[in-house]
């Protein structure tokens, strides 16, 4: 437990830099379609590049014959686990500093024993109290940004999260669901390739393609700015790659649910690496009591129910 742990804090540190530069590229004009959408072309290069140079060109033969053989399924998973999720969280960058979107997107440790319960799963209750800790912050984070901004833009920056929170561990759950053959609603897909990182990131990768394409077509965004496409560029390497391969390993390593809970409780951490980041790189400012009171519920939430977990 106390690796998943400590792999989960590490996927957290490198996932906080996609709140900080979004909300970069938010303050800079950049539109938030191109900020989500280009992140995915980019790791998709990354990925290909990643897993020749590890394992081969035929890896990436593997991966190919994989997809194909389960389009449906991986453009299913990729859809809701990476174009779902990612959207929603750059739209909401435009409405609410990164470390307020961190913090709210803390919600999918809520959405995370009801998603497993919907797969299916026995989900332990010792715990669920301090999820409850954990959500109480949230509210208090998002009633200072009301304070200080308008009942419009916190809704356009809670809302959009809170389906986030539910689409992201919906999108591995079905992965896991898929590795693991135990749902006969989810064909049991059984490959070697599948126990790397990269490999497993890169599918859902390909499979999130056609909404990005979509949503391209249906929004008709201007132009990205060449600065946009570094710091996307640096997002998808950063959080993309390293957080999400470091992530998703933690979770392949999980063989009971109340395991996968607790690699999804560390994702808490990203509040802090988030607020600590905007204060240096943005020039962001400290946050107020309520503000203040509700990252210290978010963690001190985050820190019981995880050893509650362990013990």
């Amino acid at each position: 437990m106390t690796r998943l742990i400590a792999i989960g804090s590490l996927a957290a540190l490198f996932f906080s830099s996609t709140f900080v530069l979004n909300r970069a590229m938010s303050l800079q004009g950049g539109h938030w379609v191109w900020t989500s959408s280009l992140r995915f072309g980019f790791m998709l290069v990354f990925l290909v590049l990643l897993l020749l140079v590890t394992q081969g060109k035929k890896a990436l033969v593997e991966v190919k014959n994989i997809f194909l053989k389960h389009w449906l399924f991986w453009i299913l998973s990729g859809s809701i686990g990476f174009g779902v999720f990612y959207s929603l969280i750059t739209f909401s960058s435009q409405y609410a500093a990164g470390w307020v979107v961190a913090t709210t997107w803390q919600t999918t440790i809520l959405a995370t024993p009801i998603v497993l319960i919907f797969f299916g799963r026995k989900v332990p209750t010792k715990g669920l109290i301090f999820t409850g800790i954990i959500f109480v912050g949230i509210i208090l984070v998002n009633i200072e940004h009301a304070a200080l901004t308008s009942l419009r833009e916190v809704l356009f920056s809670a809302l959009p999260v809170l389906i986030a929170a539910f689409a992201y561990p919906i999108g591995n759950q079905l992965v896991w669901e898929a590795r693991t053959g135990h749902s006969s609603r989810i064909p049991k897909i059984e490959n070697p390739i599948l126990d790397n990182g990269f490999a497993r990131v890169l599918l859902l990768t390909l499979g999130s393609i056609p909404f990005w394409i979509a949503l391209i077509l249906f929004t008709s965004p201007p132009a990205p700015t060449s600065g946009q496409l570094l710091s996307t560029a640096l997002v998808a390497l950063l959080s993309g790659v390293i957080a999400t391969t470091l992530f998703l390993y933690a979770r392949h390593l999980c063989h009971q649910p109340y395991e996968i809970a607790a690699v999804d409780a560390t994702q808490s951490m990203e509040v802090v690496f988030s607020l600590i980041g905007e204060i240096i790189f943005l020039s962001g400012t400290i946050p107020g009591p309520l503000g203040i009171v509700g990252v210290a519920l978010t963690i001190v939430g985050l820190i019981a129910y995880m050893r509650v977990q362990v013990n």
